[in-house]
């Protein structure tokens, strides 16, 4: 019983070394070179820049709250095919529900 739980382990852990494998192997090669040149420059100055304005800080805002958006929808197409359609509804409920109350948010987090 001891040899098959360690034949089992053994090809869990291979099986988890191909995966890993095969999804390192998905981006495209000119993808990859662009990423590797990105990541040598280091963060753009602009990450590190506050919003001067109001208005500039609620288009971040929206940006930041669509971009949820996207990782959730992905996130919902990864999962199981049953749950799909009401995760996908969900994600677009709290996106409404957050661009709704934008104005509330920005306001909330750069009080003084």
């Amino acid at each position: 019983m001891a040899h098959f739980k360690q034949v089992i382990i053994a090809a869990a852990l291979a099986g988890a070394a191909l995966a890993a494998q095969a999804a390192s192997n998905t981006t495209p090669p000119q993808n990859a070179q662009l990423q590797k040149s990105e990541i040598a420059r280091g963060d753009p100055a602009r990450w590190y820049q506050d919003d001067t304005s109001p208005a500039a800080q609620l288009r971040t805002l929206r940006k930041e709250i669509g971009a949820a958006l996207a990782e959730a929808n992905l996130a919902c197409k990864q999962g199981p095919a049953a749950e799909r359609r009401s995760c996908l509804r969900d994600a677009q409920a709290t996106y409404r529900q957050d661009m709704a109350k934008a104005e509330q948010i920005r306001e909330e987090n750069h009080q003084h």
